[in-house]
């Protein structure tokens, strides 16, 4: 066998694990009804999904919610001629860059780098082009009587995290949500938390002054656990999420991890849910709980 010969079967190997990672992060947002609506996505197989395989008939739905239309919080109409985003840029306090690099821009629209799915427009989504949440991880180690719990087949410390369910779709998920205009990640990720699961928009002022201090030592720690893109259902080929998942880990469980939980917010539900691969959650978080599991050690 000749270097050329071997070179190009580990070019060909890398390319073959690079897509396959690829349509592994970017299933949720393909086939299906689209969330919030009746529009049917245009079914797109794993051969297509990538914009350099050429479909000479993918026409899917072009589609923007009422619901973000003319919001303070959302871009205009791609059309309207008073928008004019600074692409791949921090564009005065919003940010459209991407974690996944310089995406492209066809016919005036930004084309999702992860590649097609099956429906074009906004959708639900406030911007164009990349819209950034924060996502906190919160864990505790579950004990019994002051002692932590080892599960028995892995014989490995059982975590807790905590889990809010979310009212549009009624799955479990992280506390996160979408980060303000000139905020920051960290800063966001912290304040979801305490808006979906303390419901500190009912607090009374002394509630909050009560809690503030300990919640700011807390969220001053975290970890970046990932960052990146987020193979969320409301992703189209114009608009889709990427995050910044932070971990946060009372390692005493006297602090946040003694909290009593209350829903807020988007949340109708939130609990301390046992970290397990059994455990369901929206759009990748599974992914970004099993990266906190590793980084403690804990049973998974």
């Amino acid at each position: 066998m000749t270097i050329k010969t071997l070179l190009l079967l580990v070019s060909s190997s890398l390319l073959n694990k690079s897509s396959t990672a690829m349509i592994a992060t970017h299933v949720k947002c393909r086939g299906g009804v689209y969330p919030r609506s009746t529009i049917q996505r245009v079914p797109v197989v794993d051969d297509e999904v990538s914009w350099s395989t050429e479909i000479k008939k993918y026409d899917p739905p072009d589609y923007t919610a009422q619901s973000v239309i003319g919001k303070p919080w959302a871009d205009l109409d791609i059309a309207d001629p008073n928008f004019k985003p600074k692409w791949n840029s921090i564009d005065g306090n919003v940010s459209r860059v991407s974690y996944l690099g310089d995406y492209s821009i066809v016919n005036g629209r930004p084309l999702n780098p992860m590649g097609r799915t099956g429906i074009k427009g906004r959708g639900v989504l406030g911007r164009w082009g990349p819209n950034h949440a924060a996502d906190p991880v919160v864990t505790r180690w579950k004990k019994t009587d002051g002692k932590v719990n080892i599960q028995e087949n892995s014989s490995r410390p059982i975590l807790q995290f905590v889990a809010i369910k979310r009212r549009d779709t009624g799955e479990w998920a992280l506390p996160g949500g979408m980060v303000d205009p000139g905020e920051r990640v960290s800063a966001a990720a912290a304040r979801e938390f305490q808006e979906e699961a303390t419901n500190s928009l009912l607090m009374s002022q002394a509630e909050k002054e009560a809690w503030q201090a300990k919640f700011n030592k807390f969220f001053s720690g975290g970890d970046v656990i990932y960052k990146g893109y987020v193979d969320d259902p409301r992703n189209t080929d114009n608009s889709w999420m990427e995050t910044v998942a932070y971990s946060f880990h009372d390692e005493s469980g006297d602090t946040v991890g003694a909290l009593q939980l209350h829903a807020g917010d988007d949340a109708v539900g939130v609990r301390w849910v046992d970290l397990d691969r059994q455990v369901q959650l929206y759009a990748s978080h599974q992914a970004i709980v099993k990266a906190v599991a590793e980084k403690l050690n804990a049973h998974y």
